[in-house]
């Protein structure tokens, strides 16, 4: 059968793109088309937007008590779909049931988080400023924003703001990745289910046009992102050229630092799963680990055991650890790193190219990979891999790791593996990263707190999740008001 083409969502409406061009949508580790997500041009987007205008204007008015009851129900119809979109992650990203999950709880988690809007997005205000003068300050509601959202976690990282910005009296616009639109396409089949008024929740599927017809739409007031650094820095640009607005995650090349006095078997198990956990592919994964002293030579030999015992294959089957990476071409860019690094004289602990999978021969695969003693000027230590290869590089001292870690460009996080309080307080506070991990090898905010990233990881001033959410999804308006004694005498 020919493969379902996927609809946009405008208005409460499931509508066909005007786009002539429809790209495949591929389960990485099979290789089977799922369906067809097309390229909706900037007429599509401009749909949309004009229904989340008219949205706005009556949705930004309903009480704070009332938008909640939505979330209140989507909390319980995503717990009901639970498994259902799990699957459906497993089969269009690659990742494992149990990693998808893990996304799905985290996702869960943010709407349980956003619930609180009433309390959350209070005000405050103070008497008698001066005499007879009051002044106070509310929070209100942005506008129309817009989420362009990644390939790696289709289910979660959408909601890391959509129900913070609904609940705060926005319309919103998502844009799915164009290779991983189907878990959206389940979640906005239960948006629908809902009933949320319509054009106050929308979906259009695309790519580059669409990105840039939401830049340049005069009525969309606010942009999250979250994808590589360089789409980050192009996006931050185009909307505050265009006086929005921006949160952009961008990329990583996150370090962990392990001391001689760390548990070795819990941060080699922890480490791998960091490492290799959704096939390398997340904001969060390690990439480089900096040991110290004799460190170096207990974990390195456990950490290739542990490289080599991970079970790769389909992430629906019983068993597996680690699944595909998303495409082809991520394959082939990931292995030519691989082969990069060993040109430029590290040594291939664990090679983990050209892949052979029993049943899967033709899926996305590169199996764990570590390599030995990476120059720190090397193009294989500064590249953000996006892929299951860790890197392993040698110090003497704390100090000359810290240094190290300092030096790179990226700051999204940085964790440490120790048993020493002292070691772990220096670390804290004198790692340059915005998520900081102390025996944990995925630093990953609870939603109750901002997901942080520092310099070249991060463009823009709030983040996602917590108080920052917030922030980011309301104005702040100071009101300072007088009532003069003569104009209360007529009553």
């Amino acid at each position: 059968m020919e493969p379902v083409k996927v609809l946009n969502y405008i208005n409460s409406h499931w509508v066909q793109s005007t786009a002539d061009t429809y790209l495949d949508v591929v389960n990485p580790a099979t290789t089977d088309i799922l369906a067809k997500t097309p390229l909706s041009p900037a007429q599509d987007v401009n749909g949309a937007v004009e229904a989340a205008q008219r949205a706005f204007l009556t949705w930004r008015k309903t009480p704070p008590v009332e938008r909640v009851q939505y979330l209140f129900k989507l909390k319980v119809k995503l717990d009901e779909h639970f498994e259902d979109l799990a699957r459906t992650i497993t089969m269009e990203c690659g990742k494992t049931l149990d990693e998808a999950r893990g996304e799905m709880k985290r996702a869960v988690e943010n709407v349980e988080v956003a619930t609180g809007i009433p309390q959350l997005m209070m005000g405050y205000n103070s008497e008698d400023i001066a005499r007879g003068i009051d002044e106070m300050m509310i929070r209100q509601p942005v506008g129309v924003t817009a989420i362009i959202a990644p390939f790696n976690f289709p289910g979660m990282i959408p909601f890391w703001f959509l129900p913070y910005a609904v609940a705060c009296g926005n319309t919103v616009i998502v844009k799915p990745s164009e290779r991983v639109p189907l878990t959206m396409q389940k979640v906005f089949q239960i948006l629908d289910e809902i009933g949320f008024p319509p054009g106050v929740v929308n979906m259009v599927n695309g790519g580059k046009e669409s990105v840039d017809a939401i830049l340049d739409h005069p009525y969309i007031r606010a942009v999250s992102f979250v994808g590589s650094t360089p789409v980050a820095r192009y996006i931050y640009r185009r909307a505050a050229e265009n006086g929005k607005r921006a949160q952009c995650q961008g990329g990583a090349k996150n370090p962990i630092l392990v001391l001689p006095d760390a548990d070795m078997d819990m941060t080699t198990r922890i480490v791998a799963d960091s490492a290799f956990g959704c096939a390398g592919q997340r904001c969060l994964a390690a990439s480089l680990v900096i040991t110290v002293g004799d460190a170096d030579r207990t974990f390195t030999e456990s950490i290739a055991d542990a490289a080599m015992e991970r079970v790769v294959g389909y992430g629906l089957e019983s068993g597996v650890q680690m699944g595909p990476v998303i495409t082809r071409q991520s394959k082939d860019r990931i292995e030519n790193i691989i082969g990069l690094g060993n040109s430029e004289g590290a040594e291939l602990l664990v090679d983990g190219r050209n892949a052979q999978i029993k049943g899967y021969e033709q899926g996305h695969f590169v199996r764990p990979t570590v390599i030995r003693g990476l120059s720190p000027d090397s193009d294989i230590a500064r590249t953000e891999i996006f892929g299951p290869v860790l890197g392993l590089m040698h110090v003497k001292t704390v100090d000359e790791a810290i240094h190290l870690i300092n030096s790179g460009t990226y700051g999204n996080m940085a964790c440490l593996f120790t048993s020493s309080g002292a070691a772990a307080r220096k670390f804290r506070n004198e790692a340059d990263a915005g998520n900081i991990g102390i025996n944990i090898g995925v630093a990953a905010p609870m939603a109750f707190f901002p997901f942080s990233g520092w310099k070249e990881s991060f463009f823009g001033d709030l983040h996602g999740q917590g108080l920052d959410a917030i922030e980011f999804f309301t104005q702040k308006k100071v009101v300072i008001e007088r009532w003069p004694k003569e104009w209360s005498r007529q009553f």
